[in-house]
């Protein structure tokens, strides 16, 4: 269950980091606030399951956080472009 958990609040955390990233860059103030406070929700989990491992190192753990973290960049590029409008 932990690495189920893990994938989600990974490809959650790094799709808001990324949709954090064009916020900034596009210039959208209104998504930036709300944006920082669920990536730091989502990140206390990632950190949090980590943590539970007591130190060991474990691939399985780093591969979920990976996958979900590559999913959810590619998903926030993709929303991002297609539903926030650029400011001109």
């Amino acid at each position: 269950m932990i690495y189920i958990t893990t994938f989600i609040a990974s490809f959650a955390f790094i799709f808001l980091r990324a949709f954090q990233q064009r916020n900034v860059a596009f210039d959208n103030y209104v998504w930036i606030v709300p944006t920082s406070l669920l990536m730091a929700s989502t990140e206390f989990v990632v950190i949090s399951n980590i943590a539970q491992q007591q130190g060991y190192y474990n691939i399985w753990l780093v591969a979920t956080t990976g996958m979900g973290g590559g999913g959810g960049s590619l998903l926030a590029a993709i929303i991002h472009k297609k539903y926030i409008k650029k400011r001109s």
